[in-house]
């Protein structure tokens, strides 16, 4: 249930963004775009006053964000990038936001990974009356810990900075993030790294296992499985984010517009999936008008 709050309180967990990585700046924009989505200006990231080697484009809602990553500098961060999009161009990176990200850097090592140093993350944005700096802790595990991707924890510092009112419109009609969906090569292995990963429970379903956190979810799936979900949308390498839903109001409305700018879909089961323009790499969008509507949710 929607809280009303965009940024959890103590205890709780949210999905807060995901991220695509993308080789050109230019085309992350278009990409955007072209699905009916209003891009934030290009901002590139700095962590203590150094490039973190990175920068984005992000597509703001009521409910988190996506974010896509491009790279600006050799840094370790900008090589990661680069080894991601050297298996696919797409989703590689799921963020969970926390009220003290430092805190749950410690759990994480209680709960038996190896944990990176804690990312002071900076990034200028423009407002109407001139300019700001979003600023984040981020908690992270080392390469390889979590084989998903950069599955990471951050704490939000500037929300009206981040969140600001004019770019929380979008004419697909998108309002949240609501849960990302990942095709992985052991369902029962996956789910138990991402309990502990989360502190959260995990529960069966027809099609996996799902991680419920007090906003969004996290759902692992195996690759036939993922195939019958989303039709049509080749698996290039497992693991693969391959998917992730978004609450929309109307789904006719979303179909709509989506139709009017040049993209293809399907809709069935009170869903409408669309896949990435190549800009954004391979996966899809799963848009909803309610989360019970997920499969993976009843």
């Amino acid at each position: 249930m929607d809280s009303g709050r965009q940024l959890p309180l103590s205890g709780e967990l949210y999905l807060d963004h995901v991220a695509h990585f993308v080789a050109s700046r230019e085309d992350a924009a278009a990409g955007l775009t072209r699905a009916g989505f209003a891009p934030t200006p290009i901002s590139i990231q700095s962590d203590g006053g150094k490039l973190t080697g990175t920068g984005n484009v992000t597509a703001m809602m009521t409910r988190g964000y996506i974010e896509v990553l491009f790279k600006t500098a050799g840094t370790p961060l900008g090589q990661e990038l680069d080894r991601a999009l050297a298996q696919y161009p797409g989703v590689h990176l799921i963020a969970f936001s926390a009220a003290d990200a430092r805190a749950e850097s410690l759990r994480l090592k209680s709960a038996g990974f190896r944990t990176s140093p804690i990312v002071e993350l900076r990034r200028p944005v423009t407002t109407e009356t001139g300019s700001a700096e979003a600023a984040f802790t981020v908690a992270r595990v080392e390469a390889g810990q979590m084989p998903e991707g950069r599955i990471q924890i951050l704490t939000h510092h500037t929300e009206s900075a981040v969140w600001q009112p004019r770019w929380l419109r979008h004419a697909n009609g998108a309002k949240g993030l609501l849960d990302a969906v990942v095709a992985v090569p052991d369902v029962g292995e996956a789910a138990a790294r991402f309990v502990r990963f989360t502190d959260r429970g995990s529960h069966t379903s027809r099609l996996g296992q799902t991680i419920l956190l007090e906003r969004g979810a996290v759902h692992l799936t195996d690759a036939a499985t993922f195939s019958r979900l989303v039709p049509g949308l080749p698996i290039p390498g497992l693991p693969f984010t391959g998917a992730y839903a978004i609450h929309t109001d109307s789904l006719i409305a979303t179909a709509q517009e989506l139709r009017a700018r040049g993209n293809t879909f399907e809709q069935r089961d009170r869903m409408l999936f669309a896949h990435f323009p190549k800009e954004l790499g391979t996966g899809a969008w799963i848009f909803v008008e309610q989360p019970d509507d997920l499969p993976w949710r009843s």
